[in-house]
């Protein structure tokens, strides 16, 4: 959440409902809506690590509201942010730790474990099938969004795959 932030307080300075309403905008369905408490959090905190400042707006007829302001400090953490690469494979992968060493313990069989894990794949998958519709429904032009349900299946289809070589190596 912080570096979402930073990147559309750098596009321009915001308050946190209009921070909430952009990423709401960018990623569509695709992307749980952010909670608004946790967006002042996490303002209140970049502001106390000095990488926004806000500023008092008065309003008429209303409270007052803060506009965050992006800083120096916060544009140099953006930039390492999006100079860095993202992490990659999952070697600690929990799943793959319960099929190797449940079975040891008498608690589960491997096959069980695998299936068990296919059926809750397939089912984020359905799930996941059925956000591209409402969200090719809703708002057909919404390309991140579209993008990161792809991206999403893209995951879980490796994943079921990886499944099935592991149900083929440790029967």
């Amino acid at each position: 959440m912080r570096q979402a932030l930073l990147a559309l307080l750098a596009k321009e300075p915001a308050h946190g409902y209009e921070l909430k309403q952009a990423l709401e905008s960018i990623f569509g369905i695709a992307y749980p809506s952010p909670n608004i408490g946790q967006i002042y959090v996490t303002l209140g905190r970049l502001e106390k690590d000095g990488y926004v400042r806000a500023v008092d707006v008065e309003q008429a007829n209303r409270p007052n509201k803060k506009v965050y302001y992006i800083t120096a400090a916060g544009r140099e953490a953006l930039e390492t942010w999006v100079d860095e690469p993202t992490e990659g494979p999952r070697v600690r992968d929990e799943f793959f730790m319960k099929l190797v060493l449940a079975p040891l313990t008498g608690l589960a069989d491997r096959m069980a474990l695998v299936n068990r894990q296919r059926r809750h794949y397939l089912s984020l998958m359905r799930d996941l099938g059925e956000l591209a519709e409402a969200a090719e429904r809703t708002d057909p032009d919404n390309r991140a969004s579209l993008l990161l349900i792809e991206g999403a299946m893209l995951h879980l289809q490796a994943d079921l795959d990886w499944l099935e070589r592991c149900q083929e190596e440790l029967q």
